[in-house]
Order: C-alpha cells, then sequence, then structure tokens
C-alpha cells in the first residue's frame, strides 16, 4: 500500500515520526512519505524508524503557496532534506509562523479568550507552530467543541482570530521543490478548490502530480481530477493526509493508495 501525505509532531500531525510509522506498518502501508508542513525537520528520525518497520519511506513536505490569488498545498516527494535551499526556507517559515500565531493569539486575547502562547507552545512542542495547535488549545479549554468549529468561528479565513499568512507564489514553491531533486504534487485539489485555470499556471511551473486519492474528495470529485491528469499528464496520486485521530479522526492510514506502476511514474520525475 503506498500513501504518500502523512504528517508527524514535527508539524501538526498527532504522533512522532516514530510513532507514525508503527502505525503505519500495522495499517499495512508498505510505502509512505511523511510531507510535514513546511519542514524536513521530522525525516532523520522517519528514516530510521522505516527502516526499523521494513516500510520504504518517501521524503517529502507540503508547502503551502498561492496560484492566482487562490492557497494550495503543494507537496513535494522524494526531496533531499539536506538541500541548502529547502532548509533556509523551512526556518524563515518557522519564524514567520510565529510571528502569525502570536498574532492570532493577541486576537483571540481581545476577542475576551485567555489565550496564551505558552498555551500553543505546550500543544506544539518544538514543531512548527500551525493553526491546529491554537484550535486543539481552544478544544481543551472548551471554547470550542471540535477543531473544526474552531476553525469555522476563530481560525480559518472568515472567522473572528484570522491573520494573513505569508505568500509564496506556487512557481516559486515547485521551483524550490524541483532543485532539492524532488517532484512536486498538488494536494487534495477538491479541498483548495482548483479548477482547471489554476491547473494549468502550476503545470508550467514543472508540476508532476495530482492528488486524486484524497479523503476529502467524493467519487464525483476523483472521476473530476482523474480526467484532468490525464489532460494535464500528472500523475494521480494517492494519500491519506494522516494528521492522527485527535487532529481530523477522518483522514486514516491505510485508506488510500496507489497502485505501484504509478508511484514508479513519479519517482521517475524526480529531478535527481
Amino acid at each position: 500500500m503506498i500513501d504518500l501525505h502523512s504528517h508527524t509532531t514535527a508539524s501538526d500531525g498527532q504522533y512522532s515520526p516514530t510513532e507514525l510509522l508503527a502505525r503505519a506498518a500495522a495499517a499495512g502501508v508498505t510505502v509512505l512519505s511523511v510531507t510535514d508542513h513546511d519542514t524536513v525537520a521530522g525525516l532523520a528520525e522517519a528514516r530510521v524508524a522505516a527502516q526499523a518497520r521494513g516500510v520504504e519511506l518517501v521524503p517529502g513536505i507540503e508547502i503551502s503557496a498561492f496560484v492566482l490569488g487562490r492557497e494550495v498545498h503543494i507537496l513535494g516527494h522524494f526531496v533531499r532534506p539536506e538541500d541548502e535551499d529547502l532548509a533556509r526556507f523551512a526556518q524563515r517559515l518557522r519564524g514567520e509562523r510565529e510571528q502569525r500565531m502570536e498574532a492570532m493569539v493577541a486576537k483571540m486575547q481581545h476577542l475576551g479568550f485567555p489565550v496564551r502562547m505558552e498555551h500553543v507552545r505546550a500543544i506544539a512542542g518544538d514543531a512548527q507552530l500551525g493553526r491546529p495547535h491554537l484550535a486543539r488549545v481552544l478544544v481543551d479549554q472548551g471554547w470550542a467543541i471540535d477543531m473544526k468549529a474552531a476553525f469555522d468561528r476563530f481560525l480559518g479565513t472568515r472567522g473572528m482570530a484570522w491573520v494573513e499568512r505569508f505568500k509564496l507564489d506556487g512557481a516559486d514553491a515547485i521551483r524550490l521543490i524541483r532543485k532539492a531533486g524532488g517532484t512536486a504534487t498538488l494536494a487534495h485539489p477538491g479541498s483548495s478548490k482548483v479548477e482547471r485555470m489554476e491547473l494549468r499556471e502550476l503545470v508550467k511551473a514543472g508540476l508532476a502530480g495530482l492528488e486524486v486519492l484524497h479523503a476529502d474528495h467524493n467519487p464525483l470529485s476523483r472521476q473530476k481530477y482523474l480526467a484532468l491528469s490525464k489532460e494535464f499528464d500528472l500523475v494521480p496520486t494517492a494519500g491519506s493526509d494522516f494528521h492522527g485521530e485527535a487532529v481530523s479522526a477522518e483522514h486514516r492510514l491505510g485508506t488510500a493508495a496507489m497502485p505501484p506502476e504509478l508511484f514508479a511514474k513519479l519517482k521517475s520525475r524526480a529531478m535527481n
């Protein structure tokens, strides 16, 4: 079973890389890509854990970017974690995320909610700070019934504590991934509401894959994006987008898989 989208405590996942690989092996996953948000910090531990569990690890990253004004998430697979530009990017994003989180916490305080940065850091640990960490604080403190409610009311683009994020152009994200030896795949296009116009721009920049099989895609969405993958000669990929049950219970390991021949095709497009 080949799953090319998962997260660890290096970003906003529930489990450490070691714990993630143990769960992946138990779920029957034979090839797993660890694709933490804007960081490769968990890949060294994941590599050791993958070897111990007999799972093939695809080193990856998930980069948030924008194309024609729309936010998209671009998965980098087969990247070299030691690439200098990738390391500099991750370091810059760490600082950007810290500043954004401070601004969101300040907004929550202004609204009368006694949330502090210490609470968020206690949840995040050493991970890149992200909205899911603040959402978990809101749930734990009883200000939201679940993660979805926290995003809907406070942290989503129309939420009361929303703060604009650093905007990286999609073409720049793809170039960064390709320079690091990887392939670029557009994650969950249905959730991001990507249409042909945005997809065409990303293809021009070197997009290689399209995540057709994703938990958030219904059968009609899968059919639509499969057709678009054929139209633009993109490799249709599969990913559970697993974060852990406490973060997103609907995304489960072992529920999305792609054929070995398509995995080989995607791998052949990596910039070696």
